[in-house]
């Protein structure tokens, strides 16, 4: 029986091969839409999710309302909160405190072999927690000795080739020897913490001075720290047990009201943003987004299939009024269109796999991931085959019913008319279509015009030619004859130091004092940057009133520098010898107010910061000479830095490539919107070639009349697309407050954003009717030249 319906269905789809064709195209083109999405999704929640006890793993993060600054939660927390989880908290099993693993680098030396690579330094039991596999070594042991390191296994190739590095020795940042402990084996790309080696927390406390008074300061919130609860313990047990800890440890954060919470693994890698202590989205937002997009372009390739099927109902109604007279039920009908449109869709699945497989490397390049198709998982051939028959059962389920519903006697009779109450629903699917489409094309414009309005926001800095470097090894100890020897070279005109790159911000501090401070003013966050004298002159920041550092470090001890979001936070009308108190008693005398630079996101107002005059810090910035070729210049200056730091490579950025790393996240949206809604034009456009193919089929004969009678190409062109162009309309009338809606919500977490206006509107609605036209212009003009007396003489 079933064959038989085979037959029949594959001589049909045969036998109308262009309309085929069409179904199959538009098909497998939505379904690779959304296997390529699917796939990414899947990849997205996996994160993580290879550890075994992933279940039972936290990060502990720290929640702060301000009444001025609203709420935020970071993942910066104290050390001694750590003891306080380990000895006095039930239902813990192990605790571990870090620094940040993974954005650490260090160099690492093995003969004439040096990698400059991220890690970390960690608690002996993270190795217990986090349960990476070993290659060599293991958890139990691999971080007890304080001058050891865990490798990976690239790393570890890379530094010894296939020798055992276990108990050799690696030079780290060329001062102390640490013996190789342990192997890991390569972290998997969907692990939120990427690293390259690890070494223990007691090794940074014994080589680090500034980590002194770490384990006794609860105002020094610089680290991570991770749990493991014990098995059948959960988060909502353990949270109002930690929630005060800080609170009542900290007395001068308690009018910022800290409170401690627990962020589960299996949520880091989506879930960013909090409220009120809970999460509340995140990078999940995107991928529900994506998910609802990757399922209206498969419903946009399904409508394709109902309309072109529907559209040729009389072309199957004599087919159908046979079947019935020789005794075929209905139901005998409706599985064997049923079995055909299912036939189609494996077809075209057949074809979306090779579309994805090809669509990937280009996927994975724009979402910087490797993704790959499981070939090798039974449980995802298992969800292809559900796949297949969810798309053919709702691709073909109208056209299944519909044309079964025919009666024979009208049918056989030759009396059956298709008319509006048939065209009413396709037009109606086509509506759905294109406002679906143009909903993406406003969804692109919008998104490229509030990346666009954010580059063009002012930096506060010059970052033309301006290049950084980390100050590693040896830099810091020569940092005065590297700069004499790069301004010497011709290839630098200005050379400066600082505490935090100026794309970013390290260290904040606390504000506690000013003149004119009510008693019952909050503390202000504010960003603390150590700089060199000619930290403003080199990044072209320009001082609105006061006066730079002096070129004497001792002058200047007591001296800062603030900048405008300092002066409007606190009220200063005339900032200049104000005394101002930070970081718990550091009493410093205001010299400038320089403008506002763009150091952290922007996309929301720049934050308050303070600068004093240091000497030495974590970044040398330098700024290219005129007229110089860039790449001469990079290689004289990576002779110059190889001379005072040989045992580290030279590595650099560009400071406006770095700043563009921060529109990332809005860039992949834009450019997966772009791609998106052009494939799903793409699949409307093809709907709409068959369906005005169709149209033309159907009135040769009028065509061929009117022709006849004068009817001018352009008036039979007119003819033939008005109706479309009416329904494109109608699809941007609705598509547009759809997408304003949307749109606007996804604005309001920008403070500096668009305003929305007509014109993106009326661009999204000219761009559809051009494509509109151009797809349909083809048959139209087609059916205008066809010679009138061929066509009454067919008819």
């Amino acid at each position: 029986m079933i064959k038989n319906y085979l037959k029949i269905a594959w001589r049909n789809i045969v036998s109308n091969k262009v309309y085929s064709a069409i179904n199959i195209l538009g098909l497998a083109a939505g379904m690779a839409v959304a296997l390529l999405i699917g796939l990414w999704v899947f990849n997205e929640f996996s994160y993580d999710k290879f550890l075994p006890n992933y279940k039972q793993l936290y990060r502990v993060d720290l929640n702060f309302t301000s009444q001025h600054d609203g709420e935020h939660t970071q993942q910066a927390v104290p050390i001694p909160l750590v003891e306080v989880l380990r000895k006095e908290v039930p239902g813990i099993k192990r605790v571990a405190e870090t620094d940040w693993v993974g954005w650490q680098w260090h160099d690492l030396l093995v003969g004439d072999k040096k990698l400059y690579l991220g890690g970390g330094a960690t608690h002996p039991d993270f190795l217990n927690i986090f349960q990476y596999p070993f290659v060599k070594g293991n958890a139990r042991a691999a971080l007890t000795e304080t001058y050891s390191i865990v490798l990976t296994e690239s790393t570890a190739k890379a530094l010894f080739g296939n020798e055992d590095p276990i108990n050799k020795y690696v030079r780290f940042d060329n001062k102390q020897n640490l013996k190789v402990t342990g192997v890991l084996k390569d972290i998997p790309k969907n692990a939120t913490l990427q690293f390259s080696f690890l070494t223990p927390f007691s090794f940074k406390e014994q080589t680090e001075s500034w980590m002194k008074d770490a384990r006794t300061t609860w105002t020094n919130n610089s680290f991570n720290e991770f749990v493991e609860l014990e098995p059948g313990v959960t988060s909502a047990q353990i949270a109002p047990k930690i929630k005060n800890i800080v609170y009542q440890k900290s007395p001068q954060l308690r009018v910022a009201k800290p409170e401690v919470i627990l962020h589960p693994l299996a949520d880091w890698h989506l879930y960013s943003d909090f409220k009120n202590g809970k999460e509340a989205g995140g990078f999940i937002d995107y991928v529900r987004m994506f998910s609802i997009i990757g399922m209206l372009v498969l419903i946009i390739a399904c409508i394709n299939f109902m309309n072109l099927s529907t559209a040729r109902s009389e072309k199957r109604a004599r087919e159908v009024g046979v079947r019935k007279a020789i005794g075929s039920q209905r139901k005998d009908l409706i599985f064997q269109f049923l079995t055909e449109s299912i036939l189609i869709t494996f077809i075209a699945f057949l074809f979306s796999i090779l579309f994805t497989q090809l669509a990937l490397p280009f996927f994975n390049e724009l979402i910087s991931s490797s993704i790959s198709i499981p070939y090798g998982n039974p449980l995802f051939w298992c969800m292809m085959i559900c796949y297949v028959l969810i798309t053919g059962l709702l691709a073909g389920s109208r056209p299944a019913f519909y044309l079964s519903s025919f009666n024979p006697v009208t049918v056989l009779k030759g009396a059956i008319q298709v008319g509006k109450a048939a065209a009413l629903p396709r037009k109606i699917l086509v509506v759905l279509q294109f406002s679906c489409s143009i909903a993406l094309i406003i969804s692109t414009i919008i998104v490229y015009q509030q990346i666009q309005y954010a580059k063009s926001r002012p930096t506060g800095y010059n970052a033309d030619r301006l290049m950084m470097t980390d100050m590693s090894g040896d830099l810091e100890t020569h940092y005065a004859a590297l700069k004499n020897d790069l301004l010497a070279s011709g290839m630098v005109e200005s050379v400066a130091s600082a505490s935090s790159p100026i794309t970013n911000v390290y260290s904040h501090m606390s504000l506690d004092k000013w003149p004119g401070k009510n008693p019952g003013d909050e503390s202000v966050n504010i960003g603390a940057i150590s700089v060199s004298d000619t930290y403003l002159k080199t990044l072209g920041m320009s001082l609105v009133e006061g006066h730079d550092f002096s070129s004497s470090w001792s002058a200047d001890t007591n001296n800062v520098i603030v900048n405008e979001a300092v002066i409007k936070r606190i009220g200063f009308k005339n900032p200049i010898n104000k005394i101002i108190d930070y970081s718990m008693g550091n009493k410093r005398r205001i010299i400038g107010v320089v403008k506002d630079a763009l150091m952290e996101s922007p996309f929301f107002p720049v934050q308050p910061a303070i600068f004093n005059h240091g000497r030495g810090g974590n970044n040398i910035m330098y700024r290219l000479a005129k007229n110089v070729n860039t790449q001469d210049a990079i290689q004289k200056i990576t002779k110059i830095f190889n001379t005072y730091n040989p045992a580290y490579p030279y590595i650099y950025q560009f400071v406006d490539e770095e700043y563009n790393h921060k529109f990332n996240l809005e860039m992949l949206v834009g450019k997966l919107a772009g791609v998106f809604a052009g494939l799903a034009i793409f699949i409307s456009c093809l709907g709409l070639f068959g369906l005005a193919a169709y149209v033309a089929e159907q009135r040769t004969k009028e065509i061929g009349i009117r022709k006849v009678l004068g009817a001018s190409i352009s008036q039979v062109w007119l003819l033939l697309s008005k109706d479309f162009i009416l329904l494109v309309i109608i699809s941007c009338v609705i598509a547009s407050p759809i997408a304003l809606y949307f749109l606007r919500n996804w604005l309001q977490k920008y403070d500096y954003r668009i305003t929305i206006g007509p014109g993106v509107f009326v661009l999204s609605a000219i761009v559809a009717i051009v494509i509109t036209l151009i797809t349909i212009s083809f048959q139209a003009i087609k059916a205008a030249l066809m010679n009138p007396v061929k066509s009454l003489r067919s008819e």
